[in-house]
């Protein structure tokens, strides 16, 4: 495993703490975030934290293994982290937003490395970036095998930081899903989000500050003033602030849409595709997994969307329809099956703790046709 820390020192280690950064601080950091790194290991993972760069082989009997990979920050949600002084969460967020994408092609997540940069090294607060990491890595069943924490003063102020990383898998090239396998009439299997996930922060943080609402105050007692008493949040965030909420961590689906799949097959039946809903929300990202001539036609009176979404769609005036293709309108993944499939993949996600509903159907459309609409 690699693990660089501070940044990249050419020069005398007395210039480099002149020009202010702290060497020391940087390797206190790596022997903090030791124990969580090595937590996520795999048996594929060759080496120890330390080197230069990182080294996994692949998975043990695959006839035909195709790598694939998947990129991406976290984005302006790191400034919800910042503002309440939060790190333990964030880096859950950055291994969704890959892990998850990974899944989409059908790929088992195998590794994963982040990059850390920040404007002074505080070791512990560095070590709970990163474990954050590594409790994300865990649950996608991924290894963290390596990364990289950059000091950099003058740049960025002490207090700032921002994530980025990338994550690999593994597939059989007869297994990949390339969006191709879809049929009029399967089946759009719609999986619960865990609220906003990491994507539309722009404008949650404008909105909010725009309605002079305090990140601070009770979610609960916000709920109620802006939605109306009848409309209780959900039980596990009525304690919590509002800037609490809105830092809940993007679920991670990446086991439970691999195990879907193995029971599926099981069945005798087959997963078709799989949209992780990020940017674009719903109308942007489902057409994504089906080929031309077909389109999504969703129903959205078949779901919940979270309170925290209405809220926020409350707060800055927009309509439903924009809440699910600005942000994720409830539901984080998509999958597509056969009709006759929908009991066993439904039943599926359930066993491992998704809620999940079936939201609407793959429909033929002509060469004007809508790829997304709903009913």
């Amino acid at each position: 495993m690699s693990r660089a820390q501070g940044t990249k020192t050419g020069g005398a280690w007395g210039a480099y703490r002149d020009a202010g950064v702290d060497i020391d601080a940087g390797e206190r950091a790596v022997e903090l975030m030791r124990a969580s790194v090595d937590a996520t290991r795999r048996p594929e993972v060759i080496g120890g934290l330390g080197g230069f760069a990182s080294a996994m082989a692949l998975p043990a009997g695959m006839r035909e293994p195709i790598l694939v990979s998947s990129t991406d920050g976290v984005g302006t949600k790191i400034a919800i982290a910042m503002a309440l002084s939060r790190y333990d969460t964030v880096g859950h967020d950055l291994v969704a937003m890959c892990a998850d994408d990974l899944v989409c092609a059908g790929a088992e997540p195998l590794f994963f490395l982040d990059y850390v940069a920040v404007g002074r090294v505080f070791p512990e607060r560095v070590a709970a970036i990163v474990g954050s990491v590594a409790d994300g890595c865990r649950l996608a069943g991924c290894a963290l095998i390596g990364g990289e924490t950059a000091e950099h003063p003058g740049l960025m102020d002490p207090e700032e930081f921002d994530l980025a990383g990338f994550c690999v898998g593994v597939v059989e090239r007869d297994r990949l899903l390339d969006g191709t396998a879809a049929r009029a009439g399967d089946a759009l299997i719609g999986i619960a989000a865990s609220g906003m996930h990491s994507n539309g922060f722009s404008l949650v943080r404008r909105i909010v500050a725009d309605a002079g609402v305090d990140l601070g105050e009770g979610y609960a007692d916000l709920v109620c003033r802006i939605l109306g008493p009848e409309t209780a949040p959900e039980p596990e965030t009525a304690p919590l602030t509002l800037g609490e909420v809105l830092l809940t961590p993007t679920r991670i689906y990446a086991q439970a849409i691999l195990a879907l799949r193995r029971r599926l097959d099981e069945a005798g039946s087959d997963l078709r595709g799989v949209a992780h809903i990020t940017g674009g929300g719903l109308p942007g990202n489902v057409p994504r997994v089906l080929p031309e001539g077909l389109g999504a036609r969703l129903n959205p009176s078949l779901w919940p969307t979270p309170s925290i979404i209405r809220l926020i769609g409350a707060l800055g005036g927009l309509s439903n329809a924009e809440l699910r293709s600005t942000f994720n309108g409830g539901l984080g993944m998509v999958c597509i099956v056969p009709a006759e499939a929908v009991k066993t993949a439904i039943s599926s996600l359930q066993r491992d703790g998704l809620a999940a509903w079936q939201v609407g159907e793959v429909v033929a459309i002509d060469a004007q046709g809508a790829r997304y609409s709903e009913s």
